[in-house]
């Protein structure tokens, strides 16, 4: 992420000298209003909307594209847990797909898992590494399956010449801590799509019908995932930051390629622009080739290691545990959803053989 620093520290100062803390997306002169506005214009679309948080955002995005009780979401085995969770939050059922060796989701199994009930995918691009989306976008025209892409994880990566999270119908990012960008929490969710920019606008502010920009031929009861002007003015002087943030990861992509692949024994995994890479993986024969090279190097983690990522660590989900069993998602579908550790091998072998630069 690039190093919070002075601009930072003066757009605060700015903010705090109105005494205008909260959230103030309807005014172009606010810092949520520019944010907004300039993610946009990065991204090459047309709406934006700041959240409090990246399963914010995935939250809005689902309910935007009309996902509920009954429906199937397909989402990888590999990503973190929000992506499940955020499927259950609205009432639908999140159906577990293998990743290929790019540790992203693997299209054949994706077309396997696709059933009547399927409405829509979650393409995630993990550790700056991009999905195939020519296949996805072809499978899911194919099935009539809404895209919701999230790019937590990638935010300012390029996929053929276009940023990731704007080739879907709808796509979301994450700017924690970890993030590429990082206004401490935050979130945001982009898309072309008028209709579904005008039902995430009413779902992510509660107070939206009385609002200049509501439809009211959509109003609906909404909820609470606004930001604060606080966060908004960290995230814009962030995004002035993003591309250079991105071209140093290129450079470091490059030297590491030189520095640990020729000594390793290992492969470079694939990745599907390799051109504008910037997440870089490894991949060894067996899993006791990368773990054993892992303990080697401090610098290296096998994947597997980082466990908190995997499915088989996502215990509500898998348990379906629910805070109110009323509102069981899985007893709305009306049909036997299990899941089991062994549900996505291929995803685990995966992992195990697989190692990244920390």
């Amino acid at each position: 992420m690039p190093r919070p620093g002075a601009t930072e520290l003066m757009y605060l100062a700015q903010v705090i000298a109105t005494g205008r803390l909260m959230h103030q997306a309807g005014e172009n002169r606010s810092f949520t209003g520019r944010a907004q506005a300039r993610l946009s214009q990065l991204m090459g679309v047309e709406h934006a909307i700041l959240v409090n948080s990246g399963t914010s955002a995935l939250i809005v995005a689902l309910k935007a594209a009309g996902i509920g009780p009954g429906d199937e979401v397909l989402v990888p085995a590999y990503t973190w847990v929000s992506t499940a969770s955020a499927v259950l939050f609205v009432g639908a059922v999140p159906i577990l797909v293998e990743i290929d060796e790019s540790l992203t989701i693997d299209p054949d199994d994706l077309e396997r898992k696709i059933t009547r009930f399927s409405k829509a995918v979650v393409p995630v691009h993990m550790l700056n590494l991009v999905c195939d989306m020519e296949r996805i976008t072809d499978i899911a025209q194919r099935y009539n399956l809404v895209i919701v892409e999230d790019a937590c994880q990638a935010a300012g990566a390029i996929y053929k010449g276009r940023r990731v999270g704007s080739i879907g119908h709808i796509g979301v990012f994450s700017f924690n801590h970890y993030k590429n960008l990082t206004s401490g929490e935050g979130g945001a969710v982009i898309t072309r799509d008028s209709s579904l920019f005008r039902r995430a606008t009413i779902y992510y502010d509660i107070g939206s019908f009385s609002k200049c920009y509501s439809d009211a031929n959509l109003d609906f009861v909404g909820c609470n995932h606004r930001v604060s002007e606080l966060t908004s003015a960290v995230l814009f002087a962030q995004l002035g930051k993003l591309d250079k943030h991105l071209a140093r990861l290129r450079k470091r992509r490059r030297k590491n390629i030189d520095r640990f692949l020729a000594t390793s024994g290992a492969r470079l995994s694939p990745h599907h622009d390799p051109q504008s890479a910037v997440g870089l993986t490894f991949i060894f024969d067996s899993p006791e080739e990368a773990r054993d090279y892992a303990s080697r190097h401090p610098a290296i983690t096998r994947i597997s290691d980082i466990n908190r990522h995997n499915y088989v660590s996502w215990l509500p989900v898998l348990q379906h545990c629910r805070a109110d069993p009323r509102t069981d998602p899985f007893r709305s579908a009306g049909r036997e959803i299990a899941y089991t550790r062994d549900a996505c091998t291929k995803t685990l072998d995966i992992l195990a053989k697989t190692c990244v630069i920390a």
